[in-house]
C-alpha cells in the first residue's frame, strides 16, 4: 500500500521529522497536536480551555484536509501534563465529537514539546 501525506496550512506545520498525518488505505493517522497557532507557530495565549480548543481545531483542520470529518475519528489519545484538566478536556471534546464517540485513552505525562500542557492525536477510519 502507498502512503499519502496529509498537510494543511490551517494547522501548525510539523516541527520535527513527522507529517501532520499519513493515510494508508482507509486509515489516517494524525500526529499529536499541541496548542500551536498555525499562523504564528507559537503556543496560544490564554487559559487551559483555550489550549484544549486550539488542539481540537488543529486536529479538525488536518482531518478535514484528509477528506474526512470528526465523525470518522475512531480513536483519540490525550496527553496531559496535569490530569486534573481531564474534565475540561471531556467538556470541550463533547463539543467537537458526537455519539457514538470514538475510543479514547488519556495519559498523564511529565512534559510535552514547547512546554505545552496538552497534546492530542487521533486515528481516522474511512
Amino acid at each position: 500500500m502507498s502512503k499519502q501525506i496529509i498537510s494543511t496550512p490551517l494547522a501548525p506545520a510539523a516541527i520535527g521529522t513527522y507529517s501532520q498525518a499519513v493515510r494508508v488505505g482507509g486509515t489516517i493517522w494524525v500526529s499529536g497536536q499541541i496548542p500551536l497557532d498555525p499562523a504564528t507557530k507559537e503556543l496560544v495565549q490564554g487559559d487551559m480551555e483555550a489550549q484544549v480548543r486550539r488542539v481540537f481545531e488543529n486536529l479538525k483542520a488536518i482531518v478535514v484536509a484528509a477528506g474526512a470529518g470528526l465523525d470518522d475519528v475512531v480513536k483519540v489519545t490525550v496527553f496531559l501534563v496535569d490530569l486534573s484538566h481531564f474534565a475540561l478536556v471531556n467538556r470541550v471534546m463533547a463539543e467537537y465529537f458526537r455519539e457514538p464517540y470514538p475510543a479514547r485513552a488519556a495519559v498523564g505525562v511529565a512534559s510535552l514539546p514547547r512546554g505545552a500542557q496538552v497534546e492530542v492525536e487521533c486515528i481516522v477510519g474511512l
